[in-house]
């Protein structure tokens, strides 16, 4: 394929090349139903032809919210046939967000999955005006609606049939005059702070990426991929959308989110890509089940998990291996690894990926000791994600790869990344101050993040630039703090689900944490220990000895760091609630904000630095539903063991 083309380009290519071959399945009512390329692009032409009857015209801009879904990923083909621009938004924001972006790129036209997602944008139709048009996929619920401009994607493909048949050479002639250059899609990113960003890409930008990456790990049509990402998050979207288009592989589309992980295993994923967080999970399920399983069938498990942190990750490797352990661990691949593997829907992967945050060290390994590739990568929604991936030999925890492809780094002399790549961003949407902040006129791209290149050439991320603190005054005066490294290394542990750390400028490091409800509660349910849901069981003292024994190892591990003793813990407590998006906690891509985190809490924050011993606290939460109601609880505030810095050896 030549290297400058545009996605509705691929699509026709993929049409006219295998018409027959599958290009998508979504799941409906339990059955993997099969979309062909042949008619995804009908499809796409009906949808194309129906929009430009609506009056979408060049360069517009078209909101698509859902799951990822065959429509959706059609309307978005379509969408860029007329030379338009689709913006993926988030399925679980809330209304409110989603009017920024909407006035922001001054939207006129929008794609909505289903009731929910048309109630969220009726509701924020009076605060954007030029809001015209909705179209929906799923009828459910939706019969009585009578609101100008809302109409079922099914009526614009009608009516897009009729207008092809008139002009059958419309389609084509609109696809031949996009050019590479030209604005493909756009972004918001959830900033920790302000208002999102409009990251805009062009077809050259996302199309070159998507090929480095599936040039690097060599990916070809016959893979197999589960789309059940956000689509709006740039992850999954080249994942599931440019590198699909790119290679022409299968994309799945689960039930809902809920059969997710059902509908990974039938699907066996031959290429795979998740966050920390889903691959924690699927962990800790596998931990809570083997906890509950007979002593003969446990004992099996420990001892092969043994050998495989022993040999595994050598064989993965390459590396040589003494024929006794190969040995063992094929015996072990028979009994454990390989039904393991099958549990978890992983058996066909070839390739995996997490990014986004750092992963545990131990986690990495688990994936890595049982056979299966997981592999870190570097990258944002600004360089269209792939900056550094890991090579299959040299896959490390502690690194996130080496620079693919045509991309070049360098380190500032604050530490931060600079990089510069063809999958750079043009703009950020009608933000020419927040352009020049990041882009260099020599076109050297700011990300933010504080790292460095190690003795191998693989780069080393520390934390965000302006994260990263010193401490003032007591026993590390003036060392490093890095806050998000130590929170990363708290959420290792499968008790633990999120941590915010506090202590730049002050003189000791000090954390807030979340406890796992599923896995403190199912350690709770061995010991016999009752609790009345989330608030009660994170205050219980044998759950604060738990943790506090995660703390201190985690300050064990810190003071053989010289440059990252002084991140050391010094008090902790558990909060009352679990941190969530929908109190503005989190970001939508799980991203802890810190500084609202410190606003909203402050009052433990205080207690933590002024050595009280507990605190009350009470918080108003809000429900899926919209409700809103109120957490109240005292919290227990513990001190716990700082080390002195090792020192290395002469």
């Amino acid at each position: 394929m030549g290297t400058h083309t545009t996605f509705p380009q691929l699509l026709l290519q993929h049409a006219s090349q295998r018409p027959q071959a599958a290009a998508m399945r979504e799941k409906e009512y339990g059955i993997w139903q099969s979309l062909s390329w042949g008619d995804l692009a009908v499809m796409v032409e009906h949808l194309a032809a129906g929009l430009h009857q609506a009056g979408l015209q060049r360069g517009d801009h078209m909101v698509v919210v859902g799951a990822n879904r065959p429509r959706l990923y059609a309307t978005m083909l379509a969408v860029q046939s007329l030379g338009a621009v689709p913006i993926p938004l988030y399925q679980d924001a809330a209304s409110p967000e989603c009017v920024f972006p909407i006035n922001n790129a001054e939207v006129r036209f929008a794609f909505a999955e289903d009731q929910e997602q048309v109630d969220k944008l009726l509701e924020v139709r009076d605060q954007c005006p030029q809001l015209q048009y909705i179209y929906f996929d799923d009828p459910r619920g939706l019969r009585n609606y009578d609101q100008p401009g809302l109409a079922a994607v099914d009526e614009l493909l009608a009516a897009g049939k009729a207008f092809a048949g008139l002009h059958p050479a419309f389609f084509k002639s609109e696809v031949g005059k996009i050019v590479h250059s030209d604005v493909a899609a756009m972004f918001f990113t959830s900033g920790t702070t302000g208002n999102p960003k409009g990251v805009v890409h062009t077809h050259d930008s996302l199309l070159n990426r998507a090929r480095a990456g599936a040039e690097f790990d060599k990916l070809t049509s016959a893979e197999e991929v589960l789309a059940y990402m956000p689509p709006a998050w740039i992850g999954q979207n080249i994942f599931s959308y440019a590198q699909w288009l790119s290679c022409g592989y299968v994309v799945n589309c689960p039930e809902s989110s809920a059969t997710a992980t059902i509908d990974l295993k039938e699907i066996g994923p031959t290429y795979y890509f998740a966050p920390p967080r889903v691959f924690e999970g699927m962990l800790t399920s596998v931990m809570i089940r083997m906890e509950d399983a007979g002593r003969i069938k446990r004992n099996m498990f420990h001892y092969f998990m043994n050998v495989a942190k022993r040999v595994g990750p050598a064989l993965m490797d390459g590396l040589e291996v003494s024929g006794a352990d190969r040995a063992l661990y094929a015996l072990g691949n028979v009994f454990v690894y390989g039904p393991l593997r099958n549990t978890l829907g992983l058996s066909r992967v070839r390739v995996a990926y997490t990014a986004g945050e750092a992963i545990g060290p131990d986690l990495f390994t688990f994936y890595r000791s049982i056979g299966i590739n997981l592999k870190q990568l570097y990258g944002s929604t600004e360089t269209a994600v792939f900056v550094c991936l890991q090579p299959d030999n040299q896959a490390r925890a502690d690194t996130v790869g080496i620079p693919c492809e045509g991309v070049e780094i360098k380190v500032a002399e604050n530490g931060e990344i600079l990089v510069k790549s063809p999958g750079l961003l043009k703009e950020y949407y009608k933000n020419p101050a927040a352009t020049a902040e990041v882009l260099t006129a020599d076109g050297w791209y700011h990300t933010s993040d504080a790292g460095f290149i190690d003795s191998h050439g693989h780069l080393k991320i520390i934390d965000r630039v302006k994260d990263v603190g010193r401490l003032k005054g007591g026993a590390f005066n003036d060392a490093m703090f890095a806050p998000k490294y130590v929170e990363n290394k708290l959420k290792f542990f499968q008790h633990i689900k999120e941590v915010v750390a506090y202590g730049d400028g002050r003189e000791k490091v000090c954390v807030l944490i979340n406890i796992d409800f599923d896995a403190v509660g199912n350690w709770a349910e061995r010991r016999n220990l009752p609790y009345a849901g989330y608030t009660d069981l994170a205050q219980k003292p044998q759950v604060y000895d738990l943790i506090k024994e995660c703390v201190e190892k985690v300050n064990a591990d810190l003071s053989e760091d010289a440059l990252l003793a002084g991140s050391q813990i010094s008090r902790f407590l558990v909060l009352h609630k679990e941190l969530d998006a929908d109190d503005g906690e989190l970001t939508r891509t799980n991203k802890v904000r810190r500084g609202f985190i410190a606003e909203k809490y402050q009052v433990l924050v205080d207690a933590l630095y002024e050595g009280k011993t507990s605190q009350f606290i009470e918080t108003v939460v809000k429900f899926e539903d919209g409700r809103t109601g109120s957490v109240s609880a005292t919290l227990r505030i513990e001190d716990t063991k700082t080390l002195a810095p090792v020192k290395a050896a002469a």
